[in-house]
């Protein structure tokens, strides 16, 4: 008797066609560590730029990558990991098998006391950079904080230091419940001698000049625009300061999971 094909075991059976493909696979991986130009994932991974876009594409189409244009320049892109799509792509699969297979994620940002992996990132020193070191890294510093509440080390700072932005601050209280006010802005040199285990840059304009840091750090590359950028208009608005705190929200949910098992095969 054939098997009645149902709308979860085509999805299932079309996810499994995706990401079963041994180069999306490893184009995966490398994005769930970093973002990345197809530059870098044509060298990572040793293929012809051809042939890295065209599987990109039919990534993005499945909506588990993304791409957004570099703001250091514009005729670049760099290419992101969606990866709570990947998850809930995942859990889908598995249920779509056996309903014991589905998977019961909790997003580690949803864990204030950072209970999971707290002892094995004990003692890590986190270092998030951005430009202006007023709002992307403050905001990434501040979040590190009150999920791990002190048991990491966090630092913040920029290649063109300025006052934290006050709708930074606003965007934090509101988002998260997080007061900005009393931090302050420092510039990236202030740290160039000191040893971190994880370097973070948060705008494609500050990992142009971020220098090596001893000891060989994990380094993470998260392309975020910057919500300070005027409009058309000349305007600076609230949304995108808010589009900001979520995002780095969800990435620092997936960041804690990496503190506590770092894979030394994905750095740099």
């Amino acid at each position: 008797m054939p098997i009645r094909k149902t709308q979860a075991h085509s999805r299932a059976t079309e996810f499994l066609q995706l990401v079963g493909h041994p180069l999306r696979w490893r184009l995966m991986e490398e994005l769930a560590h970093s973002d990345r130009m197809v530059n870098e994932l044509t060298t990572r991974i040793g293929e012809p730029q051809n042939l890295v876009s065209y599987h990109l594409g039919k990534l993005r189409d499945a909506n588990v990558v993304s791409m957004r244009r570099s703001s250091a320049d514009r005729r670049d892109a760099y290419y992101t990991a969606n990866l709570t799509q990947l998850g809930d792509e995942l859990s889908a699969l598995g249920s779509a098998l056996h309903p014991g297979l589905a998977l019961q994620l909790t997003p580690l940002s949803t864990r204030p006391d950072g209970r999971s992996g707290t002892r094995s990132a004990a003692h890590t020193r986190v270092l998030f950079l951005c430009t202006g070191n007023s709002a992307r890294s403050q905001m990434a510093q501040a979040l590190i904080k009150i999920r791990f509440q002190g048991k990491v080390e966090v630092f913040s700072a920029g290649s063109e230091p300025k006052a934290i932005h006050p709708l930074a601050i606003r965007a934090m209280q509101e988002e998260h419940g997080i007061d900005l006010s009393r931090q302050s802005s420092r510039h990236l040199k202030v740290y160039a001698d000191q040893h971190f285990d994880w370097v973070i840059t948060l705008c494609d304009k500050v990992r142009e000049v971020c220098p090596e840091f001893p000891g060989h750090p994990h380094t993470i590359h998260w392309s975020l625009p910057n919500p300070a950028t005027p409009d058309s208009k000349g305007s600076i608005g609230y949304e995108a300061f808010r589009a900001t705190a979520r995002e780095l929200e969800v990435r620092i949910g997936f960041l804690l999971a990496a503190l506590a098992n770092p894979r030394p095969n994905l750095k740099e």
